[in-house]
């Protein structure tokens, strides 16, 4: 049976925090709101506690996850090893969407690392995420909490919807500010390497480090890569139905996804088109739905996953989607769009 918590943000309830960081201490299994999408937590010091991690979302066991900390005496307690770089970007971007890779020391289970002798670590900035470490005593490992391969949940009803009977206990909070899963770096390279794009840019760690670069592997999808880091390897984020991702310049794009949309419909296919405010009004066949406004990458990526979900809730055979540019955040979105893809792609206009 899964008790269901509501906690707001700005009314932290002592009582109810206090019980939760005891199921995660006791090795179970909370979903929790962060600033990036709604993770599945549990006591990252803890075997069978990862496993139930693995089994609730039904994710592969060679997909490692990222531990959760509320403060600095924390990470202590995972590695013994805290590279220059790695300290200033802390210095700069945490609490925040970010992840550093560092070398585990024994205390972190193998289970939560893949077998890997690297853990991946980072200090969400989410009041409730914070006070649920804190009153847990460990730091928490958390994938994000959707059935594995789905879009990640960034509402609370989304984790309700999938997760009931499932885990045992789930935190109705906040809906997630950033809406995409934190960004994944690799410090003990050099350079340092982006293994995920995520809420903070390689031109925002550039500011910080002296050379940044992204793993040659990202768009990779042969199934033939090693993880080092959640998102790297499986086709990610997908809806139930087909989605086909567009690229090139937006009145090319909306010129194909207008085409493939009615041959959809004349095919008698349920077709769900997601586009920018920039197009939408010009889009005529389908089930028609806005990201947002193309010149808002903030506001695109908050609501990503939540259209990918609105997919399954309607029923949608195919989803066309309008791609972006593949700089600053824009990398991170269509990162989340290829890998819900598969890899399928329509180049507009070449």
């Amino acid at each position: 049976m899964t008790i269901l918590y509501t906690i707001e943000s700005d009314h932290i309830d002592e009582i109810k925090m206090q019980e939760l960081g005891r199921i995660i201490r006791e090795g179970g299994t909370v979903i929790f709101p962060t600033e990036t999408v709604y993770g599945l937590g549990a006591n990252a010091f803890c075997d069978f506690a990862a496993d139930k991690i693995y089994m609730a979302k039904g994710r592969p066991s060679d997909n490692p996850l990222i531990v959760h900390i509320c403060n600095i005496e924390q990470l202590n307690q995972i590695t013994d090893i805290v590279p220059k770089k790695a300290q200033a970007l802390m210095d700069k971007f945490w609490p925040g969407p970010l992840t550093l890779l560092f070398k585990k020391k024994d205390t972190i289970s193998d289970r939560i690392t893949s077998n890997l002798p690297t853990v991946a670590v980072r200090m969400p900035d989410s009041k409730i995420a914070l006070a649920l470490i804190e009153k847990a005593g460990v730091p928490i490992a958390a994938p994000s909490a959707n059935l594995s391969g789905k879009p990640s949940p960034t509402r609370a009803e989304h984790v309700i919807h999938d997760m009931m009977g499932r885990v045992d206990a789930i935190i109705k909070g906040d809906d997630c500010r950033v809406g995409l899963e934190s960004t994944v770096i690799d410090v003990m390279h050099d350079p340092p390497v982006i293994l995920r794009p995520g809420g903070i840019t390689l031109e925002q760690i550039a500011e910080v480090l002296d050379s940044v670069i992204y793993d040659p592997a990202l768009d990779r999808y042969d199934g033939t890569l090693i993880p080092k880091s959640p998102g790297q390897k499986y086709t990610h984020y997908s809806p139930i139905g087909q989605v086909i991702l567009f690229s090139g310049e937006s009145g090319k794009m909306r010129e194909c996804i207008s085409k493939e949309a009615k041959s959809c419909v004349e095919a008698s296919k349920k077709v769900m088109v997601i586009g920018t405010n920039e197009n939408v009004e010009n889009y005529k066949d389908g089930i028609i739905f806005s990201l947002g406004s193309r010149t808002n990458l903030e506001e695109i990526s908050s609501n990503l996953f939540s259209l990918l979900i609105k997919a399954d809730q309607l029923g949608a055979e195919i989803i066309l989607i309008e791609g972006f540019s593949e700089t600053g955040l824009g990398k991170t979105i269509m990162n989340r769009l290829k890998k819900a893809s598969g890899g399928t792609i329509i180049r507009c206009g070449d």
